[in-house]
């Protein structure tokens, strides 16, 4: 039985009811298996809309590795790329966020419009073989709540293999944000896994606020009368993640009213942060064999979907990255070069 096997505890439903072993929390194996299992395709709350408010707005996002644009284009609509051009895979932006007319790609002038599509490809598009259709940016999934929250789906499918009906019906229809305006954001790097972030932030309302809404796999808002804060954990490996936080301010608030709430607010999740913080060191040097402490509801999905994801991946044989790119059927010499690398690393691990 393989290390990953051993962690995922392929033993069978028993261990359903047991918490999640601190294998979870720091093997990078298990972190691996996050990504392609939770962050490829769970639909991920990531922004409000009103982040994005004019035509050519656009913000730049990660998660677990996966960087990302939301983008407002002319008809009104926030669309969703993988922020890599199509060329030489350089990134179209490398700023934070900003506002664009046109996406120029800095390396070789490859430009897009708003909605994906390739403008110009300095070189290729005059090639009688070149087919400027066919190299867009990269979508990625994008829905808007009817609350106005923006949730994105990394699936690389056409559709999604989880539709966001399935997942989150229903939960847009508690509150509306009409009064809210974009503020700040601010983050703090976090040394732990971001499931410790998630169990530990998931059951708690921050004080002042009134309400503290959590979403699988990594996000949450906390709503006060006077602000609300989407706060998301990203992890950046098996141990580490940044815990990412957007402010929007009700516009009838006062100034006294909205510092005090937010300053509340950052000392409350520091003091979190420095909590998980200590959990981790004990997860990792093995003074806890488990995180008993985590919600079970929580731990289970995770379980489920991770073992679920890992049984495709052995009778398929190989790895499933519903994220990635696939190869056009046509591709026969990039393939076999794919295989040979495959086969290296086989050689590698044995």
């Amino acid at each position: 039985m393989s290390a990953l096997e051993n962690a995922i505890g392929v033993e069978g439903a028993e261990s359903t009811t047991k918490a999640l072993p601190a294998s979870w929390y720091t093997s990078e194996e298990m972190y691996d298996l996050e990504r392609r299992s939770i962050f490829s395709k769970k639909w991920l709350l990531t922004t409000h809309k009103s982040r994005l408010p004019g035509t050519g707005d656009w913000v730049r996002y990660d998660t677990a590795g996966f960087d990302f644009i939301l983008v407002r284009d002319r008809e009104g609509k926030i669309n969703g790329f993988h922020n890599v051009c199509r060329h030489r895979a350089f990134p179209i932006v490398t700023e934070e966020k900003g506002h664009n007319s046109i996406f120029a790609c800095k390396y070789h002038g490859w430009s897009y419009g708003l909605n994906g599509k390739l403008a110009k490809a300095p070189g290729y598009q005059e090639l009688a073989d070149f087919d400027k259709s066919k190299n867009g940016l990269f979508p990625v999934h994008v829905h808007v709540d009817n609350a106005g929250f923006v949730w994105a789906n990394m699936d690389n499918a056409e559709k999604p293999e989880i539709a966001w009906s399935e997942d989150l019906k229903g939960i847009d229809t508690q509150y509306t944000f009409e009064d809210y305006k974009f503020d700040h954001t601010w983050e703090m790097e976090g040394e732990c896994n971001w499931k410790v972030l998630a169990e530990h932030f998931s059951n708690s309302t921050p004080e002042k606020t009134e309400k503290n809404l959590s979403y699988f796999p990594n996000a949450s808002v906390s709503i006060s009368s006077h602000l609300f804060v989407v706060q998301r954990f990203t992890p950046t490996s098996a141990s580490k993640s940044v815990m990412r936080y957007e402010v929007y301010r009700n516009q009838n608030s006062s100034d006294e009213d909205f510092e005090t709430i937010n300053a509340t607010y950052k000392r409350v999740v520091s003091e979190g942060k420095a909590i998980c913080s200590e959990t981790q060191k004990n997860l990792t040097v093995g003074a806890s064999a488990s995180a008993k402490t985590g919600p079970a509801d929580f731990q289970k999905t995770v379980r489920d979907i991770v073992q679920a994801h890992y049984k495709k991946e052995q009778e398929a044989g190989t790895e499933i990255w519903p994220a990635r790119q696939v190869l056009p059927k046509n591709a026969s010499a990039t393939s076999e070069d794919v295989a040979f690398c495959s086969n290296v690393d086989c050689c590698r691990n044995k």
